[in-house]
């Protein structure tokens, strides 16, 4: 079984400047390369299917891939610890060279093949979320008894810390502060 991401090049290579369509499907791991990440972070499955829709362009130092790449990705919300799961879609925009060794930002290829895996995993990767949230408005876990608040509301009361405690004392006069203005 050959891999969706081995793109032949060999026309786009003799015939320069010249342009193909890509659009790719696949396993995001097929070869299982990635051990899965810990459970509190952002991650993709081995078996997600990942779409690359994008051209090849061929120029005389090698060639350049534009397009939009798709894939699901799963998490947890970093304020209440909900598992949230969406879609990652990825601008790419790189650069290929078969001469190995002399263009460092440029994925190498060889053959007159491309293999697009390892794009696809740098790019998965870069965009993973850190520290995702379920909503915008989250409003996370108590500190004190733990509730999760987007489902129960409750009326703990923060300590305050007797380092700043004074501070919540100081008061102003309006007067006293349009004067130092």
């Amino acid at each position: 079984m050959t891999s969706p991401y081995l793109v032949p090049v060999a026309h786009l290579l003799r015939d320069i400047p010249s342009t193909k369509e890509i659009s790719v499907r696949g396993l995001f791991d097929e070869h299982h390369e990635f051990e899965a990440r810990g459970e509190g972070e952002s991650d993709v499955d081995f078996d997600a299917e990942v779409s690359l829709q994008g051209r090849l362009d061929s120029y005389s130092g090698g060639l350049r891939m534009r397009g939009v790449l798709q894939v699901p990705w799963h998490g947890m919300c970093r304020r209440c610890s909900s598992k949230i799961q969406g879609i990652l879609e990825i601008p790419v925009d790189e650069r290929f060279s078969d001469k190995i060794g002399e263009d460092e930002e440029a994925y190498e290829f060889a053959d007159d093949t491309v293999d697009l895996s390892h794009l696809v995993h740098d790019a998965v990767f870069l965009e993973l979320p850190i520290a995702p949230l379920c909503r915008e408005e989250c409003q996370g876990l108590c500190t004190i008894c733990g509730v999760d608040r987007n489902i129960t509301p409750c009326d703990c009361q923060t300590p305050v810390d007797p380092r700043w405690a004074t501070l919540s004392e100081l008061r102003f006069d309006d007067d006293q502060s349009a004067e130092s203005n």
